[in-house]
């Protein structure tokens, strides 16, 4: 991740979030690829469910949209959640890179929307067919400059046509995080 951002668990969110809203956030810049959870009603489990817990991430590509689906043990019931990649949101000076689309880390926030607090962090290694998708996209799509209007438009349509377990079902690259238990030491 980024050396000029302090991600500390407890302290404010260092980044700007324009949505603040309970839900997902999927963005590859020039840091490399995150995912921002937040949720206005998290708790003790829920943090320790996102830092440790077993997670699968998937990615699809509907009407030039790539989606991240996500399924989080312990803080989901069931289902599946998905947000967009919206690379034409990204401004130009922070657009991914190179260097930054070979990092094969995908990182993992959990943020507090009402206090704007970090709960939780982790990093995921993706594996080469995820990366590889991912990569493809954003290569393709990084320049492009999207209407703000078309763009909501056509998400619409998607999540109108679709739901997230349709998506999951047609993913392109699947990522399975398996539970992340640190043993206790005597």
């Amino acid at each position: 991740m980024s050396d000029y951002q302090s991600f500390t668990v407890g302290e404010p969110f260092p980044l700007p979030i324009v949505h603040q809203a309970d839900g997902g956030l999927f963005q590859v810049d020039g840091s490399g690829a995150m995912f921002i959870l937040q949720l206005s009603r998290a708790d003790v489990i829920a943090a320790e469910a996102f830092r440790t817990g077993a997670m699968e991430f998937a990615l699809t590509e509907e009407d030039g949209i790539l989606f991240l689906l996500y399924r989080i043990d312990g803080i989901f019931k069931d289902g599946w959640g998905d947000c967009p990649l919206a690379l034409h949101l990204v401004r130009p000076e922070h657009r991914p890179t190179a260097a930054s689309l070979r990092d094969t880390t995908l990182h993992l926030y959990l943020v507090d929307t009402r206090l704007q607090l970090l709960l939780a962090l982790r990093d995921v290694p993706m594996t080469p067919d995820f990366h590889g998708v991912l990569t493809r996209y954003a290569e393709a799509h990084a320049n492009e400059t999207v209407d703000a209007t078309a763009f909501a438009k056509r998400l619409r349509a998607v999540w109108a046509a679709h739901t997230s377990a349709d998506l999951r079902a047609r993913a392109a690259a699947v990522l399975s995080v398996p539970l992340a238990l640190v043993p206790q030491t005597p």
